[in-house]
């Protein structure tokens, strides 16, 4: 039985994340899937530790295509008004990975849709997702950020990409805006239709305070986080910014739920 988290000392992302991936037994998970895809936090023009860098997708993907024949995808659906998606894989640097290891880059915002429905959800009794989230192996790659209206923004917060504007840009600025008004029950349910397969979060950095910018973690956390349980990912992550996952309504909703909060993880050096 695979542990459910494990968070270890970040050297770099080109040795760290294999040796992680690893000691969670993903490469017989890999090896039976058809459709892998990775969903990154880009979430805006930022550099990296706002963003996830590029270089730590590029792991993920080689470790995917070692030991797995599925098809990789890259999918991401920027909340930013003015840029489209492929404005952000561009600036990131996603386009030249994807060319350079063969892999696919999918604009979730255009996505073909199917109708989900879950009679416990009250903020979403009826949720439009992208088809190919529900026919693939989802890989969440999150990055360690403290959120201002969330507390924290992490793997299960990541999923918010998933969302199609023409349904979920609701009298707001931002293309996501139907998630602000009630922040934790939104991610809650979000996760209830689609939670990750497999959650990474990438913590080399972190965020202290907001999640678009602001001052980064001091010292740096240097430590990557993963695992098959994203409520356990998430409260480590949570954790490590300080946080107790307690006090984190998302991940407290979740527990017991999507998975637990209370699991123990393994921390590796």
């Amino acid at each position: 039985m695979s542990l459910p988290c494990i968070s270890t000392d970040f050297t770099s992302f080109e040795d760290t994340i294999p040796k992680l991936l690893d000691s969670l037994g993903v490469a017989d998970t890999l090896a039976r899937q058809t459709a892998i895809l990775i969903k990154p936090n880009l979430v805006n023009m930022s550099p990296p530790p706002v963003t996830l860098p590029v270089c730590a997708a590029r792991a993920i993907v080689d470790y995917c295509q070692q030991h797995s024949k599925a098809q990789v995808i890259i999918g991401e659906g920027t909340g930013e008004p003015d840029l489209t998606t492929w404005d952000v894989f561009r600036e990131h640097g996603y386009e030249d990975l994807a060319k350079d290891k063969g892999v696919e880059l999918i604009d979730l915002n255009g996505a073909e849709l199917i109708e989900l429905k879950d009679n416990e959800c009250t903020v979403f009794p009826t949720f439009m997702m992208p088809k190919m989230i529900m026919n693939s192996f989802v890989i969440s790659a999150a990055t360690l950020k403290a959120h201002s209206l969330a507390r924290v923004t992490l793997s299960m917060k990541n999923m918010i990409g998933v969302a199609p504007p023409a349904y979920y840009q609701r009298g707001g600025y931002w293309r996501k805006s139907a998630f602000h008004h009630q922040m934790q029950r939104s991610i809650y349910e979000l996760n209830r239709y689609r939670k990750p397969d497999f959650s990474f979060i990438d913590a080399s950095i972190g965020l202290a305070s907001h999640h678009l910018g602001g001052p980064a973690c001091v010292p740096p956390v240097r430590k990557l986080v993963a695992g098959f349980d994203p409520v356990a990912v998430d409260a480590c992550g949570a954790e490590l910014l300080g946080v107790p996952w307690e006090q984190v309504g998302h991940i407290k909703m979740a527990d017991s739920v999507l998975g637990s909060a209370k699991a123990q993880y393994a921390t590796e050096k």
